[in-house]
């Protein structure tokens, strides 16, 4: 997927409708907020278990939908901070390897550093 081509085509999409002015990094952060919200609620009162494999085609379809919708909404948030995505993420996963060193075995549990952030 060429993340570059596909901020300019949802670009192309909000311009078209005149969605410009709304799409503002406060109010998409808060449709991020609310996408992440909606995928949580398929989730609730399931056990670890119920969670791995979400039986019911309607759940995994929202899901699908949330997750593309999360996505996009981060995408279009990124292009309004000229947040080069490729660039931020190849770093993060970077600062993920160093803070989190592979265990010993492949049976231990990981080590996990705890920075105070998330992922």
């Amino acid at each position: 997927m060429d993340v570059k081509a596909l901020q300019a085509r949802l670009a192309a999409f909000a311009a078209e409708r005149g969605w410009d002015e709304i799409h503002n990094p406060r109010n998409l952060a808060i449709a991020l907020a609310g996408e992440a919200g909606m995928l949580l609620d398929l989730f609730r009162w399931l056990t670890d278990a119920q969670s791995q494999g979400i039986e019911s085609e309607y759940k995994r379809e929202a899901a699908a939908e949330a997750i593309a919708d999360l996505i996009l909404h981060t995408l279009r948030l990124a292009d309004k901070l000229d947040i080069d995505v490729e660039r931020a993420v190849a770093k993060k996963l970077a600062e993920n390897d160093a803070n989190s060193p592979r265990p010993a075995s492949a049976h231990a549990p990981p080590v996990v550093a705890f920075t105070g952030r998330m992922g």
